[in-house]
């Protein structure tokens, strides 16, 4: 969730930062008894209003970097590629690439794009926004549950009380259905097509460093949020991204330095692109969501981004969405925390429970109140999940479910989107959700500000057949 544009407070650690890094070191399992007493004495301290302390601040979650783990932690969760590989389970699905027409992969591919984009927009309205506040707008407006792109128009009373458009006269934003023109841009569709055009650029074989460099060169600072934003600024201070197979010049990496958020959405909603590229080749799909991945995220922010990629490129070769599903759980550690919680939401849905029940159970396990719960990637991951395995390989069911699920909303209708999308093709996405994108996509980033998915999609084909 991005702070406040143009604020000093994006370049020091704030209270709140503080608050997320306890949290975010005592579930990488951290010894956090040595320092509890500097959070204490910092919390105290007017952080967000005198710059003073920022050294304090700063020196406090440089020293956690360098904690022992807890000795009765029960997970095990490396960050470097070998590590990672070596944490693997044993066995998972057999998958193997495709043997697909060039129209028949071209109508993937396109569904694939289409499918991340209306996913994306559906949850775009309503990111940030509570669960109950979703479901009231949608009563008052007679469509619940959600089964279309969310409507400005609603009762004036209930506009003002849930400050939903607040101005109902006013012009349509571009994110509604009575406004819809294009995909505008976002944060979740920009790093689509950064992926795109960094193994465009820079090849199958592709750094760290790489990846470093074209976000500096081709994305706007304000562009990125959470812990990308913190990354860019590491590298703005010559804070250096891990190198190829992980390693770090010196103690800390553009990924680790001052950044509480390293295990949040942010690498997840990355990793469409290198799925796409990688049909039926898990490995090689998730090796280089890790290198995108490590530039601003450890351990589980950098397996949910592998865990997407590997789904998706599972998704070329099989409509078995617990395939899918279970072949990018085969390319991240067995006993992490993510694997566990992935493998809970599998347990539920063989256990007969029904949707309803399982949401509830992920706002029990976690707080959509507290931006450390809403923006992680494990929490973010079980609702991936439920979306496709509530969603019958129905679109607009899978994303829908996964919108209303709250949290969040836009990165997640994205992933759904995308895994069901290629699995679906385009000419089998349901009209009602494409026409109103026109085709047209916009980014932020250089030399892609607005495209034609169609001439995307063929584009993306030609590059993967070069690859």
């Amino acid at each position: 969730m991005p702070k406040p544009w143009m604020d000093p407070k994006h370049f020091i650690v704030t209270k709140e930062d503080l608050e997320i890094e306890q949290r975010q070191a005592d579930e990488e399992g951290r010894d956090l008894s040595s320092v509890l007493a500097e959070f204490e004495a910092l919390r105290a301290k007017d952080l967000d209003g005198d710059l003073t302390f920022r050294s304090e601040a700063e020196a406090l979650l440089g020293t956690i970097q360098s904690l022992p783990t807890r000795p009765d932690y029960p997970y095990d969760e490396p960050s470097d590629l070998a590590g990672i590989r070596a944490g693997r389970p044993a066995d998972g699905p057999a998958i193997r690439p495709p043997r697909l027409s060039d129209a028949v992969f071209y109508d993937k591919m396109y569904g694939a794009w289409l499918g991340r984009c209306c996913g994306c927009l559906a949850g775009k309205p309503v990111e940030g926004r509570r669960r109950p506040s979703m479901e009231r707008i949608l009563k008052a407006q007679g469509r619940w549950p959600l089964l279309d792109y969310w409507s400005m128009k609603v009762d004036p009373k209930v506009a003002q009380e849930e400050k939903w458009y607040e101005d109902q006269s006013a012009p349509p934003p571009p994110t509604v259905i009575e406004g819809i023109r294009a995909m505008p841009e976002d944060d979740d569709t920009n790093y689509t097509a950064a992926g795109f055009a960094i193994l465009k650029q820079c090849g199958p074989n592709f750094a760290p460093a790489d990846v470093a460099r074209f976000w500096l060169q081709n994305i706007p600072f304000f562009h990125v949020c959470t812990a990308e934003r913190i990354a860019y600024r590491n590298l703005v201070m010559m804070v250096p991204p891990p190198g190829p197979d992980g390693s770090v010049d010196g103690p800390f990496s553009s990924a680790t330095w001052c950044n509480p958020c390293r295990e949040w959405i942010g690498a997840q909603i990355r990793a469409d692109f290198f799925g796409w590229a990688a049909p039926g080749r898990l490995q090689r799909a998730a090796e280089w969501a890790w290198r995108d991945a490590s530039v601003s995220h450890v351990k589980n922010g950098i397996y949910g981004e592998m865990w997407v990629a590997a789904m998706l490129a599972a998704a070329w070769t099989t409509d078995d969405i617990e395939t899918i599903i279970r072949a990018g759980l085969a390319q991240i550690p067995e006993k992490s925390r993510l694997a566990a919680e992935i493998e809970k939401v599998l347990g539920w849905k063989k256990g007969g429970w029904a949707f309803d029940q399982a949401i509830d159970q992920i706002h029990t396990d976690w707080d959509e109140a507290f931006p450390h719960d809403w923006c992680h990637t494990i929490s973010n991951a079980a609702i991936v999940a439920v979306g496709l395995l509530w969603g019958d390989l129905d679109f607009e069911k899978s994303v829908c479910r996964a919108v209303t699920c709250a949290f969040d909303t836009d990165c997640n209708g994205a992933t759904v989107g995308s895994i069901v999308g290629l699995v679906l093709g385009a000419k089998r996405m349901p009209a009602k959700w494409t026409e109103p994108i026109r085709d047209t996509l916009l980014t932020g980033i250089h030399g892609m500000h607005e495209v034609k998915l169609s001439d995307l999609a063929k584009r993306s084909c030609d590059l993967v057949a070069r690859l």
